[in-house]
């Protein structure tokens, strides 16, 4: 990853965390996890938990139907050229790491 991709990352992370806290109603907790934008910096996935976990789904709508409004947000707030296509997905990797927490302390 060059330090472009890193910035860029963590930049957005932290921009789509901001509109998730603002924006996301208080039924459920929505965490970003983690932001990965492509090498040529046109497509980024955020990746999000939700506790309770069987508000995963109506999260996962409510972030993709956000889209446009999430690349309106990282507009208002950068000053970047172009913005990067957003897709959103459940991080599979942090309940994977979660599940291997609780089985450990068993």
């Amino acid at each position: 990853m060059t330090l472009r991709q890193e910035k860029v990352n963590n930049l957005m992370k932290k921009l789509v965390a901001e509109f998730f806290r603002n924006n996301a109603g208080k039924k459920s907790l929505i965490t970003v996890t983690d932001f990965r934008i492509s090498s040529d910096l046109k497509r980024g996935t955020i990746f999000i938990t939700v506790l309770p976990e069987t508000l995963e789904d109506e999260a996962l709508e409510f972030g993709k139907r956000k889209r446009s409004d999430i690349r309106e947000y990282i507009k208002s707030k950068t000053n970047m050229k172009s913005l990067p296509y957003i897709d959103v997905k459940i991080d599979q990797g942090e309940r994977r790491r979660q599940k291997l927490d609780s089985l450990l302390r068993e």
